[in-house]
């Protein structure tokens, strides 16, 4: 069963770039961009991760912490982050923890072809660690998704 609004998130959250554990605690009290992508270094990624960057004072500003999660390894986001200029850190999830509980990792198709992947889904989660929104992947905007979520208001 995959969580879903009204839900606490996990306490163990995962690895970072870095190989740091974070956890829901570190973030306790602050509002979280909790955003699921696919992989590392392509354009829709790309796009929506330097949106968040280009937008991150406005972010933290209205009280949000962002934190990205996808199944590259932490090498992958080590270089994701630098040549990005990423402020925020990256979780690892190589195992397809989060994804699964999160309920974000199925079966795509592109050009016909199908396989498993990450849904690009983003979870806002409150000061207690409560999701109180999910953004689907047909609603989001990658070259805007940091506007969409500040005009959210």
């Amino acid at each position: 069963m995959a969580l879903t609004i009204g839900d606490k998130i996990p306490e163990i959250l995962g690895k970072d770039q870095d190989g740091k554990e974070l956890t829901a605690n570190d973030f306790a009290g602050k509002k979280l961009v909790l955003y699921f992508y696919p992989k590392d270094n392509t354009p829709g990624c790309t796009a929506e991760a330097c949106s968040f960057r280009d937008n991150f004072g406005e972010l933290r500003k209205s009280g949000y912490q962002v934190l990205g999660i996808s199944i590259d390894n932490e090498k992958s986001h080590q270089k994701f982050i630098e040549k990005q200029q990423l402020p925020f850190p990256l979780i690892a999830d190589t195992d397809k923890r989060l994804v699964g509980l999160f309920g974000v990792w199925g079966e795509k198709t592109l050009a016909g072809r199908k396989y498993m992947g990450t849904f690009r889904t983003t979870f806002l989660i409150n000061e207690s660690g409560i999701i109180e929104r999910i953004i689907t992947p047909k609603e989001i905007k990658t070259k805007e998704h940091a506007k969409q979520i500040l005009n959210l208001k």
